[in-house]
């Protein structure tokens, strides 16, 4: 598996800091798992973070927010640049083998596809709501062949890793392995492509923003 949508530089230092919520921190992991390019930036992250908290401190007086916010301008800076050499152990893709579910959602859903209890959202929709997460939401999404989903933004940051399936909106094709690591700039339309339905597990920080009027009365009958 080789994903071409791949986590944003911010959210790997963030991961790698520690700083993701719980919910986001799940899915990131989930896609680090198959993804050698995203681990291998990870742990660039985490090399880059070591010499600039030892070699780049700022001055004793500075306060700690501004010690903060220089580092983590340092480490996007050194992301930017041109990779570490870093091989990676191959890992096994958990999402075309047998029925396993990807080992970081195995304490919120279980560890098999067959074993998921999936309630009904809307025609062609279904999902399972992950218990026990402090911050935000985390679910798991899946979305019948050929379905449009309304149009939407975002009121804080979503992650969504496709596990099988794919969609398409304007960002591109997305795929098993692949990660849309999206924001409140972005506004788009999932539509699953035909033949097979398109299962994924999504964090949200915030509830999206629908423009249509249905969607919007919907809204808090989903809970999104």
């Amino acid at each position: 598996m080789n994903p071409h949508h791949h986590l944003d530089p911010s959210t790997l230092l963030s991961y790698a800091a520690g700083a993701l919520t719980v919910e986001m921190a799940i899915v990131a992991a989930t896609h680090l798992e198959t993804c050698p390019h995203c681990r291998a930036r990870v742990e660039e992250a985490e090399c880059i973070g070591g010499q600039l908290i030892e070699h780049q401190q700022p001055g004793p007086g500075a306060p700690d927010e501004a010690r903060r916010a220089v580092l983590r301008e340092a480490m996007l800076r050194g992301l930017d640049d041109e990779p570490v050499a870093v091989s990676p152990p191959p890992r096994v893709a958990p999402y075309e083998a047998d029925d396993r579910l990807p080992a970081p959602l195995h304490p919120y859903f279980g560890t098999s596809y067959r074993a998921l209890k999936w309630r009904w959202m809307a025609p062609g929709v279904h999902c399972i709501r992950a218990a026990g997460t402090p911050t935000g939401t985390l679910l798991m999404l899946k979305i019948g062949p050929g379905r449009s989903m309304p149009v939407h933004s975002h009121g804080g940051t979503e992650l969504t890793q496709i596990l099988r399936g794919a969609y398409h909106d304007a960002l591109g094709h997305f795929a098993p392995g692949d990660v849309a690591d999206l924001d409140s700039d972005v506004e788009h339309q999932p539509v699953t492509v035909p033949g097979v339905a398109c299962i994924c597990v999504s964090a949200l920080d915030a509830p999206l923003r629908f423009p249509g009027w249905l969607a919007q009365r919907l809204q808090p009958l989903f809970k999104l």
